[in-house]
């Protein structure tokens, strides 16, 4: 694979794919701008380089509607405050005959932003003939858009079949180098803590974990359908009932591995999340049947700790409690401190895990936050992504 630097770019068409997903507000204004500071320096690179450069993004579901509420426009408006100097154009599409006419026409060192890919369906169904518009007159591809490299989409993979110089962008290549540290040669030993509401939504990684990791710490609602299918008494806690038989057997493989899965010991109880109130702390089973479980309790909490303060490397994706609600969010708070004054190479995956880490006021203490929540978890789990291999 090769690199945004390796290749020559000046007087070159190229096409830019970045995750511009931006949250926006009811007045369409950005609430969060990381995704688009995320990707300035390979813009910054290209433009200085002389590329004229075509950057493409989605944002929202539009289901290949278009919507001018998932407009990229305010993301236009906003790179051209960020890019004092430099010509920034919003195309009015994604592709047809004026999009043409906007790249021919484009100068070295301006920018051309396309509309949101996500109004054709074509992008999502990576529909080959749409990827060869999309790829209309440009000599690069540039792909900077991790979380979104495990989508096998147009823009993402379908594209690279028409263009033929192809890199990775210096975001994209970071998380690449980084995550490649803890999924091929993690030092040990290796903690991996998974927290979240589901486990269906992560049943590769942890299959993947059980053969890498020394130990699993889980929280959230996922730890209580392993919980459950130990046989204990969760009372009104989150349980995914046709996923018992995979929390089982990924018990059992951790075992056959030596690996260990650390279970909450004690458990933050309400009556409703509506309450936003703790009626008890409990560390027997079974849970009160009324009563379900919102956060991990203290002896969790300093359990976790002693693993974390150990480990060498520590990947981390999903809350441990419903922190978004403060009297819930003192075991993903804690935990997210305990990472940030490890020594352990850390990385950070996942919108939840994210927001605890800017919560707890750490993020300048992890090694690295990623980009992509999903796209961070398939690559731990498959160890590539289809974005990545179509650049190769």
């Amino acid at each position: 694979m090769k690199f945004t630097e390796e290749i020559k770019v000046k007087g070159q068409l190229v096409f830019l794919r970045v995750d511009f997903n931006v949250p926006l507000d009811e007045n369409l204004k950005i609430r969060d701008e990381t995704r688009i500071k995320a990707s300035l320096p390979t813009i910054k690179y290209l433009l200085e380089n002389g590329a004229r450069l075509v950057v493409a993004s989605h944002l929202g579901r539009p289901k290949g509607q278009f919507n001018p509420k998932m407009s990229l426009k305010p993301v236009a408006e906003r790179l051209r405050e960020m890019l004092p100097g430099t010509t920034v154009i919003m195309a009015p599409d994604v592709i047809g005959p004026e999009v043409d006419r906007l790249k021919t026409s484009l100068k070295e060192g301006e920018l051309l932003l396309l509309e949101n890919v996500r109004f054709y369906n074509q992008e999502t169904d990576n529909e080959a003939d749409f990827s060869k518009k999309l790829a209309a007159g440009c000599q690069v591809f540039v792909n900077d858009a991790f979380g979104s490299c495990h989508r096998a989409h147009a823009s993402v993979v379908g594209i690279t079949a028409y263009i033929p110089e192809k890199a990775a962008g210096f975001l994209l290549k970071k998380e690449v180098e980084h995550l490649s540290r803890i999924t091929h040669h993690p030092e040990k030993p290796y903690v991996a803590i998974l927290g979240g509401a589901k486990i269906e939504d992560k049943i590769p990684v942890l299959e993947s974990l059980v053969n890498k990791a020394d130990v699993l710490l889980i929280g959230g609602a996922m730890a209580y359908t392993f919980l459950k299918a130990q046989g204990k008494g969760v009372g009104q806690s989150l349980v995914e009932e046709d996923k018992l038989k995979i929390a089982d057997s990924i018990m059992k493989k951790a075992e056959d591995n030596g690996v260990k899965i650390i279970l909450p010991l004690d458990h933050v109880l309400t009556s409703s999340l509506d309450s936003q109130e703790i009626e008890m702390v409990a560390d027997s089973y079974p849970l009160p049947d009324n009563l379900m479980a919102v956060d991990i309790g203290p002896k969790t909490i300093a359990e976790y700790e002693k693993y974390i303060k150990s480990a060498r490397t520590i990947f981390w994706n999903g809350p441990l409690g419903v922190f978004e609600v403060k009297a819930f969010s003192s075991g993903t708070v804690e935990i997210a401190r305990a990472v940030a004054s490890s020594s352990a190479f850390s990385v950070v995956g996942g919108g939840d895990s994210i927001a605890a880490i800017h919560q707890a006021g750490v993020a300048d203490r992890i090694s690295h936050i990623s980009t992509g929540g999903g796209a961070s978890l398939e690559f731990i789990a498959y160890g590539t992504l289809p974005g990545i291999e179509a650049l190769k």
